[in-house]
């Protein structure tokens, strides 16, 4: 569900019925709350709602920040990892040029079909968040019979040659980790934290003794929107290759690796 949302409505579409639903859900509750228990209008008890809405609130805020950081730090890593990898491919792309011709062409053939099938079939499947390591297994081998079918002659070949086993294995590293980190989410048990925490705080609000009714559903209101757009961005980040907010696959178009999609 979470992930069919973030694919198929753009973020400030998103935005607005997320959030908007979010306070709409709360004033109506307020204002029912209101109607049906006008004794809470006085505010008999606003000084143990209060303390209670407070220590709720700090314990809230606290969680959702630790979160929001958590998946912000998250989002770059996967992202600088993203670009290690292509960089890493390129640089085995680069230090292949001292190859004879034969063996440049096998490599280059190698790393084309590499990248195609990382941005043509891996890609979709991440952003769907269900990638299949197999979409790319085969191009990965042939990327390393490519080398192990290799036997360099010459100091420079030997030279390159070892620099680029090393970047291929750096390749694979961070292959592993693109993976990986394309299927993880947020833990259930801070999942219903986030979700169960505002399901107790909103309803706290109503409770909460203001006779104007204007500055009630401000109040009300104003504590929602906080509410959803901190969970909706907990929404967001939790998932890098999805949404609008998805990493792309262009530092594998970049640069020396742009020669395979013109």
């Amino acid at each position: 569900m979470e992930l069919w949302l973030l694919n198929t409505f753009s973020t400030p579409a998103l935005a607005t019925v997320f959030i908007g639903g979010i306070v709409l859900f709360a004033v109506a509750g307020g204002l029912l709350v209101r109607r049906r228990m006008p004794h809470t209008v006085a505010g008999r008890h606003n000084e143990t709602v209060g303390v209670v809405l407070g220590i709720y609130g700090a314990i809230y805020g606290i969680i959702l920040a630790f979160v929001i950081v958590a998946e912000w730090e998250a989002l770059g890593t996967a992202r600088n990892n993203v670009a290690t990898e292509a960089t890493q491919t390129a640089e085995v792309l680069r230090d292949a040029a001292v190859f004879p011709p034969a063996q440049q062409r096998a490599v280059s053939s190698a790393i084309g079909a590499y990248v195609h099938a990382i941005v043509d079939k891996q890609w979709p499947r991440m952003r769907e968040g269900h990638p299949d390591p197999n979409l790319t297994n085969p191009q990965v081998v042939a990327l390393y019979r490519a080398f192990q079918t290799y036997e360099p002659t010459t100091e420079a070949q030997k030279a390159y040659y070892a620099q680029a086993v090393s970047n291929l294995g750096g390749v694979a590293a961070a292959r592993r980790s693109r993976l990986a980190t394309s299927q993880e989410q947020l833990p259930v048990l801070l999942t219903v934290l986030v979700l169960g925490g505002a399901l107790v705080i909103i309803p706290l609000t109503w409770v909460y003794g203001i006779r104007s009714i204007r500055v009630q559903i401000v109040f009300v209101g104003a504590v929602a929107a906080l509410i959803g757009v901190s969970v909706l961005l907990v929404l967001t980040l939790d998932r890098p290759f999805s949404g609008d907010l998805t990493i792309p696959p262009t530092p594998f178009k970049e640069g020396i690796l742009a020669q395979f999609w013109r």
